[in-house]
């Protein structure tokens, strides 16, 4: 049975700040660098749509944490390297506030996530809050609750590490040699 989790983080930045970071290529390059994976690519990046200027983001990654490296929560079920590939679409600003849809599949697996984002400004501090929405399913039969937990969890992580690389790249000069 799915499961579903609410998270949230807060950026040290505006939402068109952040927004900014998510329409660069050398942002995404420097995130997956910095992500902890073993492998990372960035597969597809389409800014603005089919017309080009709608303020649309669209991205798509993949990213691999070897075999050996994996919890034995996983390896039970997954045998090889763990190929995540994720896609995040970014509709544009609507009254100070942005939406996005995220799904993710972890490949050759029985494991998927669709979620939904709200990246929205936060009076009191200036800066901006992202809430996420994640549904998580492992459709293995008697321990998929257990395995949709780990993940769950894991979002959180992520969730945080991606926040704080994010308000520490709009914090750097534009310089992209002083970039994190």
């Amino acid at each position: 049975m799915p499961r579903s989790f609410d998270m949230s983080a807060e950026y040290g930045a505006t939402v068109e700040e952040v927004l900014r970071a998510f329409s660069e290529q050398e942002y995404w390059l420097a995130r997956l660098a910095d992500s902890g994976v073993d492998d990372a690519t960035l597969d597809s990046m389409q800014l603005g749509g089919p017309s080009g200027d709608d303020g649309t983001i669209d991205v798509i990654t993949t990213q691999v944490l070897r075999s050996d490296r994996l919890p034995g929560v996983v390896t039970q079920f997954h045998r090889g390297d763990l190929r995540i590939r994720r896609e995040e679409k970014w509709e544009q600003a609507i009254n100070g506030s942005a939406a996005a849809t995220v799904t993710g599949t972890i490949l050759d697996s029985p494991a998927s996530l669709t979620g939904t984002a709200v990246l929205e400004p936060v009076a009191e501090s200036g800066g901006a809050r992202l809430k996420f929405r994640a549904t998580v399913e492992v459709r293995i039969p008697l321990v998929g609750g257990k395995l949709e937990n780990f993940i769950g969890s894991q979002l959180v992580e992520l969730l945080i590490a991606e926040q704080r690389f994010t308000t520490r790249w709009i914090g750097e000069p534009p310089d992209p040699a002083h970039r994190p």
